[in-house]
């Protein structure tokens, strides 16, 4: 089925990041798209908005009319959906053309030059940042991004003068293998999804895998140091980039003062001084010389970098503030990975030091959880007080055994509890804070305005 000709297509599994932005672009091209939900979101109910026919019960005859020719309806499922949905089922037995989001996404971009950032953490905020590097230049881009990128409000993004296209690629399922990247970045390849990968080797193997898809004509820009050995086309270039090292393209004189953070910009034949970081976050100097690189090798010029890099807002749920005042701190990340939340913890305390961070954890999974106790407790250790949720299950069924208590048990700070979900706002609204750091990959986000509400009951009463 050519997915440019289709007049329908459906979504199981439509609230997710990544399918939504498929979703956005389905609806730009005047097609009829519908899908289901396990539950609506602040995103769902946007899609809705924008034209999507999306509801919340995995049942067949909620499908419309407008998705029941197979001859006409493309139907794109998300792997976090069970084998066993009713609906997805039911399309696989009825002769629909059933693709993953990944190869769809593989389709969209095969004759465009895709930009594709993977690794395990630091993926979105990197191809944020250089989606929007490009937007703000004369070159211009698409973009299927894994955040709502702020101001444009969106993780999709548009161009009819430009065939760049930047992509975030999920390692998850090994979903980024359906992509022919024209240049690919790897931020990071600290293992994950051990449930799909079995081991730390296959984990890794998988981005070497990733690298051997980059088109002849193209590159592979790699962080120095990650354990992955590039298995490189004939003409693919590879450049390595660093934040506390030099290689090809790498930042010095990196320095943090009043609440800014700027940099200097080094790479081969270029220098830019002082660039002025618009979130600023320690981490994401490794991450902005990632995403000028990549920006610069397409022609950004240094000038248009600069003032991009300096507009950039963040992603939403990427150390996102929704509270700053001289009392108290809200902030919201979506770390889920031991590494990330050491790093967002760790740039809170650069922020803050001095001052009391509480953080609230929602673990997320039970196969990472189970295998990352050790390493989750460690980072969690780093807290001045911790508040530990139970674990979002997303896809897995419960595992005998796994809990939170496993990383609760090891987690060395004497100021912790655990809590469940439904008891957080009692227990935010019982105690005094100084900055709090929400973090996990589930649904905790929807917790973050109702905590932010106390918070500033509280501040308001002082």
């Amino acid at each position: 089925m050519d997915i440019n000709n289709v007049k329908s297509v459906y979504f199981v599994g439509a609230g997710g990041i990544g399918m939504s932005a498929l979703i956005r672009y389905f609806l730009s091209k005047g097609k009829r798209v519908g899908g289901y939900d396990k539950t609506p979101s602040a995103l769902t109910e946007e899609l809705r908005k924008e034209g999507a026919d999306i509801h919340y019960e995995d049942r067949v005859d909620r499908i419309g009319e407008a998705f029941r020719s197979p001859r006409e309806t493309l139907v794109v499922y998300t792997p976090a959906v069970p084998e066993s949905h009713t609906e997805l089922t039911y399309f696989r037995q009825h002769g629909f053309e059933v693709m993953k989001r990944a190869q769809v996404l593989g389709e969209i971009t095969r004759s465009a030059r895709g930009l594709c950032v993977a690794g395990t953490h630091g993926k979105t905020t990197t191809s944020s940042m250089l989606a929007h590097l490009l937007k703000c230049s004369h070159v211009d881009c698409n973009a299927f991004l894994g955040g709502i990128l702020k101001p444009y409000e969106s993780n999709l993004m548009l161009s009819d003068k430009s065939d760049l296209t930047v992509i975030e690629a999920d390692e998850f399922d090994r979903s980024f293998h359906w992509l022919t990247p024209y240049m690919a970045v790897i931020t990071s390849a600290d293992p994950d999804h051990l449930d799909i990968y079995g081991t730390a080797e296959a984990y890794r193997e998988s981005f070497e895998k990733f690298t051997s898809l980059i088109r002849p004509d193209g590159c592979l820009l790699i962080k120095k140091g990650i354990r992955v050995t590039p298995r490189l086309r004939d003409g693919v270039r590879e450049y390595t980039y660093s934040v506390t090292e030099k290689a090809d393209f790498y930042a010095e004189n990196v320095r943090a003062q009043a609440g800014n953070i700027t940099f200097d910009f080094v790479g081969p034949g270029v220098v830019i001084p002082d660039v002025e970081l618009g979130v600023p976050v320690k981490v994401n100097v490794e991450n902005g010389v990632a995403a000028m690189a990549i920006a610069w090798l397409n022609g950004v010029t240094p000038e248009e970098i600069k003032r991009g890099m300096a507009t950039f807002e963040g992603a939403h749920r990427r150390f996102d503030f929704h509270l700053k005042t001289d009392q108290v701190v809200l902030i919201d990340d979506y770390a889920h990975h031991p590494k990330e939340l050491a790093q967002s913890i760790l740039s809170v305390k650069e922020l803050y030091a001095g001052r009391k961070v509480t953080g609230i954890f929602q673990p997320h999974l039970y196969t990472r959880t189970r295998d990352f106790a050790d390493d989750f407790a460690a980072s969690l250790s780093l807290l001045d007080e911790l508040i530990l949720l139970d674990i979002y299950p997303a896809r897995e069924e419960p595992i005998p055994g796994v809990t939170s208590r496993i990383i609760f048990d090891k987690v060395t700070i004497p100021s912790k509890r655990m809590c469940r979900k439904e008891e957080l706002l009692g227990v935010i609204a019982s105690g005094k804070y100084e900055v709090v750091l929400m973090v996990g990959a589930g649904d905790i986000d929807r917790l973050v305005e109702p905590v932010k509400e106390i918070l500033l009951k509280q501040v308001n009463k002082s």
